[in-house]
C-alpha cells in the first residue's frame, strides 16, 4: 500500500510525504526544519524516518528545509542538475546529491519515480509519478499550461495532487500588481481552476480514486470555488476530492496497490 499526505500546500510553503512499508520520502520541503518536523509528528512518523528528498524545482517555497534536513538527517537529496545550479546558494552543504532526468525513472528504496516536465518559471521543473507496484499517484503542481506530456503522465494513477492555484475572476479583480497576474495567467505561471478541470477531465479514468486540489492561492481562489469548478471533472472518476491546506497537514489517503 502507497501512502501519501501534503504536508503544506501554498505560497508560503510545499512538501508532500509518500511511503510504503519499507520507503518514506519527501516530495519538496518548504517550511522551515522544525515545521516539517512537527508536521511529520502530526501523521504519526517523524523526519528520521525518512530516507531521502526528492525536490521538484528550485523556488524557495519547494526548498526551504531541504538543506537543513539533510544534514540534520543525513538524508541523500534527488535533484536534476539545472535545479541544483539554480538552488546551491539557498540549499548549501547537503549529505548527498543524486541527479535525475526528466522523462528517466528512478527508484528510491521499493519505490519508483518518474519525473515529467513540467511549464513553470524555473531551471527545469518537473513533476512526479509515484508506483509502487500497481499503485500509482501522480504530483503536478506549479505548471502553467497542461502539456501532452502532463497528461500522458497522470493517466492510469489512483490518487492526483493537482493544482488548482486561482480563480481567474479573483485574480483579474484582486490586489496583485499587472506584472504578477501576468506572470501568474501565463504558460509558465500557476493552473486556474478551469484548467485544472480541463486537465483532470483528460486523465480521469476509472482507476481514479482520489484527487487532492493543491497550491491554492489565499488572494485569489477560495476552496469553495475551486471545489465548485473541478468537481464537474472528478463527479463520476473520484471517491473523494480533497483540498490541500497551507497551515496544516492533510489527511494521510492510501492506495491499495495489490
Amino acid at each position: 500500500m502507497t501512502k501519501l499526505c501534503v504536508l503544506a500546500s501554498g505560497s508560503k510553503g510545499n512538501a508532500i510525504y509518500v511511503s510504503n512499508s519499507r520507503t518514506a520520502i519527501l516530495i519538496d520541503a518548504g517550511l522551515s526544519g522544525i515545521e516539517l518536523e512537527r508536521r511529520l509528528r502530526s501523521i504519526g512518523t517523524g523526519a528520521e524516518a525518512l530516507d531521502a528528498i526528492v525536490v521538484s524545482h528550485e523556488h524557495t517555497d519547494h526548498i526551504q528545509s531541504v538543506g537543513v534536513l539533510s544534514r540534520r538527517f543525513q538524508l541523500p537529496v534527488y535533484i536534476n542538475e539545472p535545479t541544483l545550479t539554480a538552488a546551491q546558494t539557498e540549499l548549501g552543504a547537503i549529505q548527498e546529491t543524486i541527479g535525475f532526468q526528466s522523462g528517466t525513472a528512478f527508484d528510491i528504496g521499493s519505490l519508483t519515480i518518474h519525473p515529467f516536465s513540467v511549464s513553470h518559471d524555473a531551471a527545469d521543473p518537473v513533476g512526479f509519478t509515484i508506483q509502487d507496484g500497481s499503485a500509482k499517484v501522480g504530483i503536478a503542481t506549479d505548471l502553467g499550461v497542461a502539456t501532452e506530456s502532463v497528461c500522458h503522465s497522470l493517466k492510469g494513477c489512483q490518487l492526483v495532487v493537482l493544482e488548482a492555484n486561482h480563480d481567474i475572476k479573483m485574480l483579474e479583480e484582486g490586489p496583485y500588481p499587472w506584472e504578477l497576474k501576468q506572470r501568474i495567467q501565463s504558460n509558465l505561471g500557476h493552473l486556474s481552476n478551469e484548467a485544472s478541470r480541463d486537465l483532470l477531465s483528460k486523465v480521469a479514468s476509472s482507476q481514479l480514486e482520489h484527487v487532492i486540489l493543491a497550491h491554492l492561492s489565499e488572494t485569489n481562489n477560495h476552496p469553495d470555488r475551486a471545489l465548485s469548478v473541478v468537481q464537474a471533472a472528478a463527479d463520476h472518476h473520484a471517491n473523494r476530492l480533497h483540498i490541500a491546506s497551507q497551515h496544516t497537514a492533510g489527511d494521510i489517503i492510501t492506495i491499495d496497490g495489490t
